[in-house]
């Protein structure tokens, strides 16, 4: 068992790693280039095109958005939340639901989690509950890899360290499901849900614990049940998840010396998925 059921599909990437060295080593033979070899590379027009590639395509946020409005609309659409607002750029969260029993819950929109970016939240005053929502619209991306950057290395040391709580995570987009991504969660087509242009799996979801760890005080708070986070029931149940593909992560806290460590544990259906060493928590 691992801290995600899905994996990165091996021959995608394969494919990804020779389409890279052909564009590497035989960008100057594309009809239309008219630069031999040695002035494409030396004069820093490959590497300029590629950079702004990059830059383009981690600049925008408009196919996240799209997908996000699609899914909080269709839920709204079937009663599984009361309404949902974006919170615009000038927040430090990005969608605010209202759900059905009028409690708040606050959305902040994530990448594929093993970045610096996943670092930088904060829980709004409003929130009855906040959750994170990772969408890693890189096919080429290693959902293994990021999930556990994303939970052990950065949000629990932000958790503990900043006293921010976080209810949840949901990890989650349109590439879930696909030839990129395969989700083994499900049987087939008949466990997809349409929702506009997307045919979607049901999400994986994280339960946190509802209170801040602490040495002396709270060290291993229990998770949430599923019940206790508003968003993510509705989501489960809107998206028909499996109870045995909750995922619930509990913090373990302890001070060693001058230093307080962590250990993550990952459990889904009674099992533990993956769980750290107590490890320091350092920040700059």
């Amino acid at each position: 068992m691992t801290e995600i059921p899905c994996e990165q599909n091996p021959a995608l990437r394969q494919q990804i790693i020779e389409l890279a060295e052909t564009l590497r080593t035989r960008t100057h033979e594309i009809p239309g280039i008219n630069v031999d070899e040695h002035d494409l590379y030396q004069s820093g027009l490959f590497r300029g095109a590629i950079e702004r590639l990059r830059g383009q395509y981690a600049a925008t946020m408009a196919p996240k958005r799209e997908f996000v409005r699609r899914v909080l609309s269709f839920m709204q659409d079937g009663g599984f939340i009361a309404d949902w607002t974006s919170a615009g750029e000038a927040n430090r969260h990005d969608y605010t639901i209202t759900l059905n029993n009028g409690r708040t819950s606050v959305i902040e929109l994530k990448g594929c989690l093993d970045g610096n970016n996943t670092n930088i939240f904060t829980r709004p005053p409003h929130a009855s509950e906040f959750v994170i929502w990772s969408v890693c619209s890189n096919p080429g991306a290693n959902p293994r890899h990021n999930v556990w950057s994303g939970i052990h290395t950065r949000l629990s040391a932000e958790i503990i360290d900043r006293q921010q709580r976080v209810d949840g995570l949901i990890v989650w987009d349109w590439i879930c499901g696909t030839l990129g991504r395969p989700c083994p969660k499900i049987a087939d087509a008949a466990d997809m849900t349409e929702v506009a242009q997307y045919d979607l799996t049901p999400p994986c979801i994280y339960l946190f614990p509802p209170t801040v760890p602490s040495p002396r005080n709270n060290p291993k708070p229990a998770p949430n049940q599923i019940q206790d986070v508003g968003i993510l029931d509705a989501m489960h149940r809107c998206f028909r998840g499996l109870d045995e593909h909750l995922n619930e992560v509990s913090f373990e806290v302890r001070h060693t010396g001058n230093e307080t460590e962590r250990q993550t544990t990952i459990t889904r259906n009674g099992v533990v998925a993956r769980q750290s060493a107590f490890t320091p928590i350092r920040r700059e």
